[in-house]
């Protein structure tokens, strides 16, 4: 088959892709009106959860690099929110120096950190989300292990949200943004850039590029999308404690990008809607009567190891890779007159 032929698949390909992700996040926009009253608390951390993917997919897809504390960040974000608005700072001002907060942190720790590699790395966060939760657990000022509470309602001047549809409308918001920065990294110079080191490290660097300040910079961007998404889900609980940001929560955002396929900007959107679903199904077996506490827990960790287990195996690249070639597969491709 000619060059021609396979320049036609992929100018095929590219915008079907972009109308995908037009679609998705239409469809975003438009569910929350007709879903019923109960089920918009689960579409809120469906969708931040989805924002926080965003990143984690971003991390590992691109950059190669690992995160085992994405959960930390989303902590961050959260508290810097609630504290400033407890202290009477509007909650938009908070809102927006989340993910601000967020980053700046994965600056200070991923400059000694993303020295790490492989395992290293991944358990280097684990225990930075481990310290981080014993030190909220231990600060007063942050409410300490009882929480933080009395974080007043997000509201912009006098128009303040009371709803669940309106905190629905706030994440989809958070979700929109996270994807189109994404999308527009990884379509440029610096994106390139990363699946170049993500390839080979040493080849990058020869070539001209910036490795370690693309890494550091892919990492703080994953940090402000988790340090955003917290924020708001501070303003949507109104109450915040350590135990709302386990180290199970950051392996649910490693196996929702794995799910959903890394380094794709829609497969965050898809492994979220997966898992989110799937756990609020276990957590209903779970609490059934006759059930242990520990059931819910222990389901969802036997989940999560079958998932990875089964993605590795039979879809490594994730959903949305083995949907598209699905799509594209038996399609015919325009031969160009010299072809073969």
């Amino acid at each position: 088959m000619s060059s021609g032929a396979m320049s036609s698949g992929a100018m095929s390909s590219g915008p079907m892709r972009r109308w995908g992700l037009i679609g998705l996040v239409a469809l975003l926009l438009v569910l929350p009106p007709f879903l019923p009253e109960r089920h918009l608390a689960t579409f809120v951390l469906l969708t931040l959860a989805a924002a926080v993917t965003v990143g984690v997919s971003l991390l590992m897809g691109y950059a190669g690099q690992v995160s085992l504390g994405q959960a930390s960040f989303y902590a961050i974000g959260a508290y810097a929110a609630g504290l400033l608005a407890v202290h009477g700072v509007p909650p938009l001002l908070g809102l927006l120096a989340a993910p601000v907060i967020a980053a700046l942190a994965a600056v200070l720790l991923g400059a000694p950190l993303l020295r790490l590699r492989g395992h290293h790395l991944a358990f280097a966060t684990l225990a930075v989300q481990l310290i981080l939760l014993s030190l909220l657990a231990q600060a007063d000022w942050a409410g300490g292990a009882i929480g933080l509470q009395g974080i007043p309602r997000f509201a912009i001047g006098g128009a303040e949200l009371r709803d669940d549809l309106g905190y629905a409308y706030l994440a989809c918001g958070v979700l929109l943004i996270a994807l189109l920065i994404s999308r527009n990294v990884v379509s440029s110079r610096a994106g390139r850039g990363l699946r170049a080191a993500a390839t080979s490290e040493i080849a990058a660097a020869a070539s001209g590029v910036a490795v370690g300040g693309y890494r550091l910079a892919v990492f703080a961007l994953s940090a402000g999308f988790a340090g955003l998404a917290g924020g708001v889900y501070a303003f949507y609980l109104g109450y915040l404690a350590p135990g709302s940001f386990p180290v199970l929560l950051s392996i649910e955002y490693v196996v929702m990008a794995v799910v959903g396929g890394l380094g794709t900007v829609a497969g965050p959107v898809v492994g979220a809607t997966v898992i989110v679903l799937l756990v609020q199904l276990l957590n209903t077996l779970g609490t059934q009567p006759g059930m242990p506490d520990y059931a819910p827990t222990v389901l969802n960790y036997a989940v999560y190891a079958v998932l990875l287990v089964v993605c590795v195996l039979f879809l490594p690249k994730g959903l949305v890779p083995a949907l598209r070639s699905g799509l594209f597969r038996g399609r015919p491709l325009k031969v160009s007159d010299g072809g073969t």
